[in-house]
């Protein structure tokens, strides 16, 4: 049965590594109809808005999206184009592995992380009221009037929102994501100790999903300052994190950071029914056009999707080409060899195409 994928290019380089990832999904055999849809500049030149309701239409419709990096305009629109499909779709649950792959520059081994972050509030809420406002001033009185607590008065305020449930749907998305591709532990991470009703209602709520995978999965949790120590001390320690949204951005960077870099990071942002894969890495408009980029991230967000639309086979053929060929150190970008100026790198899309051979023997 073919399924229907909306395919978003994005902007910069984002046309080049979403075409690797394209050729190479479609290489395993699966059979997928591309719809493509436009945002970002490419959207602007074409609709003059950055994120047209038809990309948002496809979405809803196919379900399912594969997206290249795109670049938010300064000053236009959106503070995020990214944040703004999430948040149009309901995509609450961002998902990020963080794997080692033999050839990859790294000061860590073995390292096989997955960071589940909440999507949809928290201090990326967007509430924030801008210092010398007069709605600022009402908050600032408000606050000191209820809590006797005094806050200066050119002081910036941001809101920070985490309900029950949203920590529910999150916590509970990490569970079922740990069962379904073998996953042994979830660790919840907070700062509970300090923002007791904030943080502290994600703990209990966390703890209370729990008690259902009791037996299947195991828990526990630990503090967000203790848990950036152990994840550089002893990451073999750890399995799945489940994080709310802003300690999530912080943390998932960190675990990319022990795998050797974004350019290796896919992603996934995950609703109800409905998910977009992206790579986690920005457009890098300086190189575009230049067939000079590592396009694995993008590739290894199809093979998220392709796990996710449980073509587990493709998905795990499609992985083992990508790291067999990093582990072969050749037909690699710049990046990756082991001298960054070696005449000898390929390009974009040449790297894709030793990953698609390597997926035929």
């Amino acid at each position: 049965m073919t399924k229907t994928i909306t395919l978003i290019p994005g902007d910069g380089i984002g046309p080049e590594v979403t075409d690797a990832a394209r050729r190479c999904v479609e290489a395993t055999g699966v059979k997928i109809s591309w719809e493509e849809a436009l945002a970002g500049q490419d959207a602007i030149e074409k609709f003059g808005e950055i994120l047209p309701q038809s990309t948002l239409d496809s979405v809803k419709k196919n379900k399912v999206a594969l997206k290249g990096p795109i670049t938010t305009p300064v000053g236009i629109g959106f503070r995020s184009v990214n944040v703004a499909i999430r948040q149009a779709l309901d995509l609450y649950a961002c998902v990020r592995p963080a794997k080692s792959y033999v050839g990859v520059k790294s000061y860590y081994k073995n390292i096989d992380l997955v960071i589940v972050r909440e999507n949809s509030e928290d201090l990326y809420a967007g509430i924030e009221f801008e210092e010398g406002k007069p709605e600022t001033k009402e908050i600032i009185a408000a606050i000191e009037k209820n809590t006797l607590k005094k806050i200066r008065p050119d002081s910036g305020i941001s809101i920070k929102p985490i309900s029950v449930t949203a920590s529910r749907r999150i916590v509970r998305s990490a569970f079922e994501y740990a069962l379904k591709n073998n996953r042994k532990k979830v660790t919840a991470v907070h700062k509970a100790n300090i923002m007791k009703f904030t943080d502290g209602l994600f703990l209990r709520t966390a703890r209370e999903v729990a008690k259902d995978y009791e037996g299947r999965i195991n828990f526990e949790d630990v503090i967000v300052d203790n848990m950036a120590m152990q994840l550089v001390q002893k990451p073999h320690n750890f399995d799945l994190l489940v994080l709310p949204n802003l300690y999530g951005d912080v943390i998932s960077d960190l675990c990319a950071g022990l795998v050797g870099g974004l350019g290796i990071v896919p992603g996934a942002n995950i609703g109800d029914g409905m998910a977009v894969f992206e790579a986690v890495h920005g457009s890098a408009p300086k190189y575009k056009g230049l067939n000079k980029v590592n396009p694995t991230a993008m590739i290894l967000s199809g093979v998220l999707m392709l796990r996710y639309l449980n073509e587990f086979q493709a998905a795990d053929r499609l992985e083992n080409a990508v790291k067999e060929i990093i582990a072969q150190g050749e037909s690699v970008t710049y990046d990756l060899r082991s001298d960054p100026k070696d005449p000898l790198a390929v390009g974009t899309s040449q790297m894709a195409d030793a990953i698609i051979a390597k997926l035929k023997k």
